[in-house]
């Protein structure tokens, strides 16, 4: 079944070690701020920090005086990730059912939780078998320890073997105003036609990567400026306003970044402002 998701989703993957590093009681504080300005949806994978991060949200949270109907919480598997918290030596994927099946149990322990609002297989593999992940994914949803399925890095084909055998209601993928190839594939036609809501990872590109005198940046620059809000205010509004109801995921752990973000969620970019944003990053008009 479709989730309650917020209209714009914390990444996790930066919280732990492989990020900001977050004590505890920091980890607490952030997570119960994000709920107060309207953010409750986590977005989680096994192997963030070297397989430590979910773990350490879940002993966050026994703190954060949430309760778990507050918030909801997603998370991925099928990367095997090189880790001195693992004994595999090489990285690769892996979708058998046993393997589905003690991931998700392993997140669900380490998020001190009963049930996963959203389970997702991270990265397509080639020797995913279809039928064995349908049977992991019919079992984990009789057992009522994932609420809903769906999908991470899948294209429209690999999706269509997938929902050949179970269905499937979410894809996250890379998406912004730098990298929106999904919007001219047919990967998010696909999904509105068989109703499956795209999630964007990295929703900002690669915009702030720029040199700050880029022809590029100058233009969103002076965009937010006539909006009166920043520069990623603009770009997750650009994501936004697609027809698909595409949910950004966004990564910052900065309060003053995420309270301007979310007291800005009712901007409406013009549609001819989303064609020059459109239009500045391909380097042309639209045919």
């Amino acid at each position: 079944m479709m989730i309650q998701i917020s209209k714009v989703v914390a990444g996790t993957m930066s919280w732990g070690s492989w990020g900001q590093n977050f004590s505890k009681t920091e980890m607490a504080d952030l997570m119960s701020f994000c709920v107060e300005h309207g953010i409750h949806t986590f977005d989680h994978a096994d192997i963030y920090g070297h397989y430590t991060t979910e773990e350490a949200f879940g002993n966050a949270f026994e703190i954060s005086g949430l309760r778990r109907e507050d918030i909801q919480l997603i998370s991925k598997c099928g990367i095997k990730l090189v880790s001195p918290n693992r004994d595999h030596v090489l990285k690769h994927y892996d979708y058998r059912k046993q393997h589905i099946i003690s991931s998700c149990e392993t997140s669900l322990s380490n998020l001190k939780t009963d049930y996963l609002d959203l389970f997702l297989l991270h990265r397509p593999s080639p020797l995913m078998q279809t039928d064995e992940i349908a049977e992991a994914i019919s079992t984990l949803l009789s057992q009522r320890k994932i609420r809903s399925f769906g999908l991470s890095n899948f294209t429209h084909m690999q999706t269509e073997l997938i929902r050949s055998k179970i269905p499937v209601l979410y894809n996250q993928i890379s998406f912004s105003t730098t990298h929106h190839q999904a919007m001219l594939d047919g990967s998010l036609d696909y999904m509105q036609v068989h109703q499956i809501r795209p999630m964007a990872w990295a929703p900002l590109g690669s915009h702030f990567q720029k040199e700050p005198n880029d022809p590029k940046a100058l233009f969103i620059k002076k965009m937010a400026k006539n909006y009166n809000t920043t520069e990623d205010v603009i770009l997750y509004h650009w994501i936004l306003k697609h027809p698909a109801q595409i949910i950004p995921v966004f990564g910052s752990t900065n309060k003053e970044r995420i309270l301007n973000l979310t007291k800005n969620l009712d901007l409406q970019l013009t549609q001819e402002d989303w064609f020059a944003i459109w239009e500045n990053e391909m380097g042309y008009e639209v045919h």
